[in-house]
């Protein structure tokens, strides 16, 4: 019996071209994509239609300034589990911790590593010790302030 896998849909460079209009301004009407790719605007509906039920396009949104909404501190935290088959609990009591913005399952030192963004160092403080360090399965954490973020960007398309 043969096992169906499930073709991949293969970017072309229009393809990317309208990724790279999109990851730039979300908010780029379709006319002025279609513009700038030199296609009508019922073909870059169709492409965007095909990346978006294919899962390259995954969603859209904007991006908040951590700082200007009163986060000074970004931090990143190594969380050591007491057994690792504890991730996925872990995980999920993580994920209603709300300065927790992003969580990885990792290789290395760490079983865990998250991204955090607090009001300043005693509000990380808090944080750690009120809530991270609180959940079932974290045997300790180590952290790492975040002095400034050079850049940040999405994978190039």
């Amino acid at each position: 019996m043969a096992i169906k896998t499930a073709v991949k849909y293969q970017i072309d460079a229009t393809d990317r071209k309208i990724l790279h209009l999109l990851s730039n301004d979300a908010r780029i009407s379709f006319l002025e994509v279609a513009r700038v790719c030199g296609m009508s605007g019922a073909a870059i509906h169709q492409r965007v239609a095909k990346l978006k039920s294919s899962g390259i396009i995954s969603g859209y949104g904007l991006k908040l300034s951590p700082g200007d909404l009163g986060y000074q501190t970004c931090a990143f935290i190594g969380v050591f589990l007491e057994k690792a088959h504890l991730y996925h609990e872990v995980a999920e009591a993580f994920s209603k911790i709300p300065e927790i913005v992003a969580c990885h399952y990792t290789t290395g030192n760490y079983a865990i590593f998250i991204k955090v963004y607090c009001r300043n160092n005693e509000h990380l403080m808090a944080v750690l010790s009120n809530d991270i360090q609180q959940v079932k399965g974290v045997s300790s954490t180590e952290t790492f302030i975040s002095l400034e973020q050079a850049f940040e960007r999405d994978i190039e398309p």
